[in-house]
């Protein structure tokens, strides 16, 4: 079967749209601690329920097998909807801290049902070529988090609320594309019925062990990177604007998606990962040296690095797992593996939080490398373990 040319622009596009609501509370956190009164302390623990929010989501989609059980259009449209809407409470003139975290967590619930979901729809159009399919989604999912900074970076058009207002339209917009220009796939297969079994089956095959593993130890990283990426900037190059900044570094990875997916054809998604990982396992280990002895400018261009080698293996991972999953499990096991690798943010998210207590901050982020290690450990385990 012939697939429109539109399908895939379409899908990105959406993912860009809906993946905004993200870090939409990271974007504007200075100025809900300003409007409700919050500790200091809140930018971890609201992108903490953020994360806790899609792993609930991505537990209980995999538990009850939603996406390969009900039309994945379907899923993402009314995800993107209430996604959107409980992104809104946030402008609550009575919100307290407590509202805050479960509005984030409820918003968190609802990418559950986009991001995965819109690699499982990919995945259905797109088996040939999968890796470069999916970098271009994952590149959508960097712009879309690094979105709500890049509004924020112009105080004078965009008020917090208005950025608010602005990452639930565009979610809403994105699933209505999806559901109005992209049908199921050809290459969907449904299940007829609940199969908790799936859930666990699908770490009996090696290969998809492997990448799991690989995608678990870059997953440690990554979200604790972002989320930290205003207070590096702040710390150790304040004459440059953390909010404009973050979204650039930020962004600067979604390049790298893209050009991974098309450098797997020719090198493999293992072997590009395997280097993207090391990649950034290094900056986790000099990042003490830049940040005590760098120039602001040094600064910045490793930044920029760092941000580029943090997500560029996240697609190879994806696609990697998709091609080692069971062809009838697929949107499970990619479901599962999300929810897996981003339960993992939240520990590392709050043990970087608490090391900050008594830690300088020169040498926090070494204790990100822990992640990628591990990771490039698990790629090169035997085949019989």
């Amino acid at each position: 079967m012939i697939v429109k040319k539109h399908i895939l622009p379409v899908i990105i596009f959406s993912q860009f749209c809906c993946t905004s609501l993200w870090f939409a509370g990271n974007g504007i956190i200075g100025d809900l601690i300003s409007a409700y009164n919050l500790p200091t302390e809140s930018l971890s623990n609201l992108t903490s329920a953020v994360q806790l929010g899609f792993i609930v989501g991505t537990l209980t989609f995999a538990f009850l097998t939603i996406s390969d059980r009900y039309s994945p259009s379907n899923v993402f449209l009314l995800s993107a909807l209430v996604g959107g809407l409980f992104n809104l409470e946030m402008m609550f003139s009575i919100n307290t801290l407590t509202s805050l975290l479960v509005f984030r967590f409820l918003t968190g619930f609802a990418l559950a049902g986009i991001y995965p979901v819109g690699m499982k729809i990919a995945a259905d159009y797109y088996q040939k070529g999968l890796g470069t399919s999916l970098g271009y989604l994952v590149a959508a999912l960097v712009l879309g988090t690094a979105f709500p900074h890049l509004l924020k970076s112009f105080p004078d058009l965009f008020y917090w609320k208005t950025i608010v207002i602005s990452t639930s339209l565009l979610a809403s917009f994105g699933g209505l594309l999806i559901y109005l220009l992209v049908p199921n796939g050809p290459d969907r297969t449904k299940v007829q019925g609940f199969d908790l079994s799936a859930i666990f089956n699908v770490f009996q095959h090696v290969g998809f062990r492997k990448a799991a593993f690989g995608y678990f130890g870059h997953m440690w990283e990554l979200y604790t990177f972002w989320a930290f990426l205003p207070v590096i900037l702040i710390s150790f190059a304040p004459s440059y604007s953390p909010a404009l900044f973050s979204f650039l570094i930020i962004s600067s990875g979604a390049l790298a998606c893209v050009v991974g997916g098309y450098l797997s054809q020719k090198s493999g998604e293992k072997t590009l990962a395997q280097f993207f990982l090391t990649a950034s396992t290094c900056c986790c280990v000099v990042s003490p040296f830049i940040f005590l002895y760098g120039a602001q400018e040094v600064v910045i261009l490793f930044l920029f690095i760092w941000g580029i080698v943090v997500i560029a293996d996240s697609p190879l991972f994806s696609t990697l797992v998709a091609q080692n999953a069971p062809h009838e499990s697929k949107g499970t096991a990619l479901t599962i593996v999300n929810c897996l690798g981003f339960a993992l943010t939240i520990l590392s998210i709050q043990c970087l939080t608490f090391t900050s207590t008594f830690l300088p901050h020169p040498y926090l982020f070494v204790s990100l490398a822990i992640g990628p290690l591990l990771g490039l450990i698990g790629l090169f385990q035997k085949n019989n373990v």
